[in-house]
């Protein structure tokens, strides 16, 4: 229990809180009379929380699928929160950096691990069928992930690796965007048609990505690394959280999800045809590191490294 002095002082304080924003203390302490405890389920949002999932068949497994990506949007935002911290730090220190990084990695480890839900936890037989209902939405769509990716790098470390070349910071981001690694999972580069998948995403999403990378062109992770004095950057445990980072981003967690894709879509065995991905994306083109190569840091790896990046699995 607080004693009169403490009391004394909280109520200063408080005075001086609504005073600074032109609010009467009495008005609001005269609120807290008829206000109710809060509980669990209220502060949560349980309630809300446990009605979002809504099936589009009967088969049991979907579920599982429905609140697993949720779960994984829930981790994106998470994820975005502390890259966005980093982001807009004004007096940024090795030790705020590498903690902020290490955070974002335990998220990523958790989805990470989380595949086996996907991989281990759902019949094949199930998915197959209530995949179907799904087209064409496919997790491909996911604007958090992709504001991940804009707020980790510079933009140019995202472009297709065949067209890094013709790209540079004058490049109209609209151009840009049409040359993001991704864009190969929803197009074909011989005629320039976009599927719905990437069509679709792209009407949704794109004024507000290119609204994004511009906030982030000069403020993502590797930016503000490279801001740094000297000294700072050769901190070996913020270069170790940054390694650390990228290489579970772009290798780690790209394979695990690659290797449940695998699982479900590697193709009927009685009929040797391979399935397409939901949405109809060209998804091991895009998704395996060693054909893209999606590095956050580059300047942080050997050109060893570099070179044999995705390579060795």
């Amino acid at each position: 229990m607080a004693t009169q002095s403490n009391r004394d002082k909280l109520i200063h304080q408080l005075e001086n809180k609504f005073n600074d924003i032109g609010q009467d203390l009495d008005t609001h302490l005269e609120g807290l009379l008829y206000s109710e405890p809060i509980t669990y389920w209220d502060y949560i949002k349980t309630d809300a929380l446990l009605n979002l999932q809504l099936q589009r068949t009967t088969l049991p497994d979907e579920m599982v699928f429905i609140m697993y990506h949720q779960v994984n949007e829930l981790l994106f935002k998470m994820i975005l929160w502390e890259i966005e911290q980093v982001a807009h730090h004004k007096m940024l220190t090795a030790e705020f950096f590498s903690s902020r990084l290490m955070r974002i990695s335990r998220y990523f480890d958790m989805l990470t691990s989380s595949f086996s839900i996907m991989q281990d936890g759902m019949e094949v037989d199930q998915y197959l069928k209530f995949r179907n209902t799904l087209t064409p939405a496919s997790g491909f769509q996911s604007a958090q992930y992709r504001k991940i990716e804009f707020a980790s790098t510079d933009l140019i470390n995202l472009i297709d690796a065949r067209f890094r070349e013709t790209i540079d910071r004058n490049t109209p981001y609209e151009h840009a965007l049409n040359h993001l690694y991704w864009q190969a999972a929803g197009k074909d580069y011989k005629t320039g048609k976009k599927s719905y998948l990437l069509s679709a995403f792209e009407e949704k999403y794109k004024n507000e990505f290119i609204v994004f990378t511009k906030e982030y062109n000069t403020i993502n992770l590797y930016a503000k690394f490279k801001e740094l004095p000297k000294e700072v950057q050769q901190d070996k445990k913020l270069i170790k959280a940054m390694r650390h980072y990228d290489h579970t981003v772009n290798i780690t967690l790209v394979m695990a999800h690659y290797n449940a894709a695998n699982h479900y879509i590697s193709g009927d065995k009685s009929s040797g045809k391979e399935i397409e991905a939901t949405g109809g994306s060209d998804w091991k083109k895009y998704m395996h590191p060693k054909y893209q190569k999606r590095i956050f840091f580059p300047d942080l790896w050997s050109e060893k490294e570099l070179n044999d990046w995705g390579t060795n699995l």
